[in-house]
């Protein structure tokens, strides 16, 4: 995948980021700019394209592997 290649993102995180990018062109900056701060914003906010969602059922399992905490060794 080439550099700028946005195919990796979501529907909704191409969204925002034409959002954000409209919203930069407002305040008055140029196009390249606008776009560079919009993606940017983008990737901090999710951390970059596509991410995998968790189930329910997956996050119940991890919670039940989990071990308790431990009792403080002063009594």
């Amino acid at each position: 995948m080439p550099r700028g290649d946005k195919s990796s993102y979501t529907d909704k995180q191409k969204r925002q980021a034409e959002h954000i990018e409209d919203s930069e062109k407002k305040e008055g900056r140029s196009s390249a700019v606008a776009k560079r701060i919009a993606w940017a914003t983008v990737n901090k906010q999710d951390g970059g394209g596509k991410k995998t969602t968790r189930t329910k059922s997956a996050s119940k399992k991890t919670a039940s592997r989990k071990t308790p905490a431990r009792k403080s060794a002063s009594r």
